[in-house]
């Protein structure tokens, strides 16, 4: 088996990656619920027990399940020197100004009974009553009333956006938010420096480094040779674009077309994947009003190394139709009712994630879309989330495919 592999969105899953919600979740306050992206503070207790339901279903279909804190972990491990420069990084991107703080944070983590404890901590956020002797010293110290050394990062239980799987290589993002982007540092050290994963010389198709954002939610599979990117609220032209030219000239890969599709930019339409995800050979769940909402460009190839941008004046089903060589289903999200649409939409009604062809993970509470897909032959398993889904994420959010079959 690949160590890496997803050459579609339906392939037969055998491997995939989560994160199980931890302290983070605990570390949301009404105050700060803007800053951090939560509409709602999630119960953490009640949010991990349907999300070791959710690893279950997925136990139970025959895929294995790795957790982003074990590869992190398994990483700073193999090598002092990488765990000692992971923390000083983590420090530098959580802006903790003041020197001599930062040395008694350095100390505060490094001390840490386990690798994994500490790892949890970064991710959960260090509250300035945590540290031991903490006195204020900054302006800000005085200043703010604020809680926290390092923000909490309670959005890394969607485990799809920080990077995405591309064939055999990976896109690691550049988040749109400032809030999220250091969900990415653990990214970077797995696929620079884990035993596994950093050393084989996996493809690094976009950096977080670079200048444009791009989220892995905005990122489909389609086949070998085409992706589905959105242009949305957290992806730009610019990084679909770059992305496009790492991987036609940079890399050995069979991909020849990107379809980019411009998105409304708004919070109901966060990725693409909230949108329209694909749940058979011939099916893709859309949101209601996708498509007279929704743009699409075709990006090749051309001469000099540079790239062809083509507009296609089509409707989305006929694109479909065409670039997969097959007649194409959509099924709306909550049917032809908008109002249920529009409520099952914004509860994840639209993103699935497929275990293998015509066989999908959803939220049991869109009682309607999920109506419909069992009425088309579909088989579904419903997970519960009246706590999971208050971050605004559903079953593909929250999920990222390591290895799939190959169709």
């Amino acid at each position: 088996m690949s160590l890496i592999k997803v050459n579609s969105e339906i392939g037969e899953l055998k491997k995939v990656l989560l994160h199980r919600p931890g302290r983070e979740l605990e570390n949301l306050t009404p105050k700060w619920l803007t800053q951090l992206l939560f509409d709602d503070i999630p119960w953490l207790d009640k949010a991990r027990e349907e999300h070791d339901a959710f690893a279950e279903i997925y136990r139970n279909a025959g895929v294995e399940v790795i957790y982003l804190v074990d590869l992190v972990q398994e990483t700073l491990d193999s090598n002092s020197e990488i765990k000692t420069k992971f923390i000083n990084q983590f420090i530098d991107e959580s802006n903790v100004t003041s020197e001599t703080l930062k040395k008694v944070i350095f100390q505060y983590l490094d001390e840490m009974e386990s690798t994994k404890t500490m790892v949890e901590t970064t991710m959960a956020g260090i509250r300035k009553t945590e540290v031991p002797n903490f006195t204020k010293r900054t302006l800000s110290d005085y200043i703010r009333d604020y809680p926290f050394i390092t923000d909490p990062m309670p959005n890394l239980y969607f485990t799809r956006d920080p990077f995405a799987v591309i064939g055999e290589g990976v896109s690691i993002s550049k988040m749109y938010s400032t809030t999220r982007s250091r969900e990415t540092i653990y990214a970077e050290y797995i696929f620079n420096y884990h035993p596994e994963y950093g050393l084989k010389g996996i493809d690094k198709y976009y950096d977080r480094n670079n200048s444009a954002t791009i989220e892995g939610g905005d990122i489909l599979v389609l086949n070998d040779k085409i992706l589905a990117v959105g242009v949305s609220q957290r992806t730009h032209p610019a990084a679909i674009e770059k992305l496009a030219k790492n991987i036609f000239y940079h890399n050995e890969t069979n991909f020849e077309t990107i379809l980019a599709f411009d998105i409304p930019k708004k919070r109901a339409f966060m990725h693409l994947d909230t949108v329209f995800t694909q749940v058979d050979y011939d099916k893709f769940l859309v949101h209601n009003n996708l498509e007279s909402t929704i743009r699409a460009y075709a990006i090749t190839k051309a001469k000099d190394k540079k790239l062809s941008v083509k507009p296609i004046e089509d409707k989305l089903e006929k694109i479909l139709s065409k670039y997969l060589n097959k007649k194409i289903d959509l099924i709306s999200c909550g049917g032809d009712d908008t109002v249920a649409g529009d409520r099952e939409q914004w509860n994840d009604g639209a993103n699935t994630i497929v275990i293998r062809p015509g066989e999908v993970i959803v939220y049991e509470r869109n009682h309607i879309t999920n109506d419909i897909l069992e009425g088309l032959g579909v088989k579904i398993h419903k997970m519960s989330s009246s706590e999971l889904s208050r971050g605004r994420g559903g079953p593909r959010c929250m999920s990222m495919p390591f290895v799939r079959d190959d169709l």
